[in-house]
């Protein structure tokens, strides 16, 4: 079974560029029905959006008006091995070299074509792609999402399709809040609007019953009120 059929969602790219019309360009000319972008223009920006979103890829200018996007790419590190790609507008190897040294998976040197962007940015989604989990473990639980086999302290666990999706939403951004709506739109991505209101509820609810010790009180899969969702991090 391929996981990506059955759990893909459109990749997010996150552009951090401080000429607004190149950044602009980009997005207009590569959005598409896989790729959606997100643009900003400083390292205060981007580390906002970092906090509150999940990115397949980040594409950081080196020169941003408060700072580096080689200290950047060399903090997202620290936490993730998310692809970057580094632009430069100089061909320097020092710039090329302090890149890769940062972290970085690629370079792209202005001024660029859009059709070689595209290709180093499909490039970039294909490696990552190869590496992506459809496997989660800790010192409790062991997911399978390919094989569809679910472990909690050695025991099997039965899920339905629906507890599968929310679970592997929240397993894969681990410590990030995930709001109603984004799990709604993930679970139920042919529409909601015939989707009970408390059908999420519901899931979770069962989820709960399923994994956590007391349902009541719940260790994994926390409440974040007005907020939405979290899968708390473990060992």
């Amino acid at each position: 079974m391929d996981s990506r059929s059955n759990y893909s969602e459109k990749q997010s790219i996150l552009i951090v560029e401080d000429d607004e019309d190149l950044a602009e360009g980009i997005c207009l000319s590569l959005c598409s029905d896989e790729l959606e972008f997100v643009r900003c223009g400083t390292v205060l920006e981007a580390k906002k959006q970092l906090a509150e979103a999940s990115f397949q890829l980040l594409i950081l200018d080196i020169n941003l008006p408060d700072g580096s996007g080689l200290e950047l790419c060399r903090e997202v590190r620290r936490s993730s091995r998310v692809p970057i790609a580094l632009l430069t507008a100089k061909d320097m190897e020092l710039d090329i070299v302090a890149g890769l040294e940062c972290g970085a998976d690629d370079y792209i040197t202005k001024p660029f074509s859009l059709m070689v962007l595209r290709a180093r940015i499909r490039a970039l989604l294909r490696r990552s792609d190869k590496g992506r989990e459809s496997e989660y473990e800790n010192s409790v639980f062991r997911f399978s999402f390919d094989t569809m086999e679910f472990y909690k302290e050695g025991a099997a666990i039965e899920l339905s399709k629906t507890e599968q999706r929310i679970l592997y939403l929240l397993v894969h951004n681990e410590g990030r809040i995930l709001t109603r709506e984004r799990l709604l739109s993930w679970v139920w991505p042919e529409g909601t609007e015939y989707v009970e209101d408390n059908a999420l509820s519901v899931g979770i609810r069962r989820l709960r019953d399923k994994l956590e010790e007391d349902s009541s009180s719940p260790k994994y899969i926390k409440t974040l009120y007005g907020k939405g969702y979290m899968w708390e991090k473990t060992l």
